[in-house]
């Protein structure tokens, strides 16, 4: 698991059996449907966003079909984190508390599905192989809607050429901080060092989308793409 080549850090070998083992039923997961549709988020429509679309049917190709009463949980979380991936148990953890509006709450469960799908495809080493862990933040960024347009003038950032890349590099550092003990210096070293490598792996839209549109179509030449497969 070495960019020393240029390729993804993260080898692309199935995780389904890991998956599969941590999918036994969760009275954790049993309560995230109720929470959310008690509240003003409305949980179902995630499931209808393209980001989401193409991320479970990726996932399911893959051997991972994700059950939505199994591998989501809502919950309140400390600080100002909106989701994470728990790899132990295959499970993303919405934060109820933290989650402002049903875009955001779209742009959450894209964001943690990417790194299910890199979890399902491949060996990552989540806690002791911080280059591993940049890779898929790294992913996640670029892939989930994290640094469209829309949302960088939201947050009050400007760019011209290059913005995009800017936001990837600044966002995966930020999350790798949020989620491990390690100093800001680390993190940057990190995900510079797998930056192109991870930033060009764009499986499994193939672009990146940078809008719902762009999204569709993604959606839509997987789907394409995956009839073709079944006709060869």
């Amino acid at each position: 698991m070495t960019s020393d080549t240029g390729s993804s850090p993260i080898a692309t070998k199935s995780r389904r059996a890991s998956w599969f083992a941590a999918s036994s039923p969760s009275t954790t997961g049993a309560r995230w449907l109720s929470k959310l549709l008690s509240s003003e988020i409305d949980c179902s429509n995630v499931f209808l966003d393209p980001y989401a679309q193409l991320l479970i049917a990726a996932m399911k190709q893959s051997g991972c079909t994700v059950f939505n009463d199994r591998h989501f949980s809502c919950e309140n979380c400390d600080g100002c984190v909106s989701g994470g991936f728990d790899s132990a148990t295959s499970q993303i953890v919405l934060c109820q508390n933290n989650i402002r509006h049903q875009s955001h709450m779209n742009r959450v469960v894209a964001h943690e599905l990417i790194h299910a799908f890199d979890h399902c495809r491949a060996h990552v080493d989540w806690f002791k192989n911080v280059k591993h862990l940049a890779c898929s933040e790294i992913r996640a960024a670029n892939l989930s809607g994290d640094c469209t347009l829309m949302n960088e003038i939201a947050r009050f950032k400007f760019g011209l050429k290059g913005h995009h890349q800017t936001c990837v590099r600044d966002r995966a550092i930020r999350s790798i901080l949020a989620v491990r003990k390690v100093s800001r210096e680390t993190a940057e070293k990190a995900v510079d060092e797998v930056f192109d490598a991870c930033f060009n792996d764009l499986e499994p839209f193939g672009r990146i989308p940078h809008s719902k549109t762009d999204a569709k179509r993604a959606y839509k030449d997987f789907l394409n793409r995956d009839r073709y497969t079944a006709n060869l």
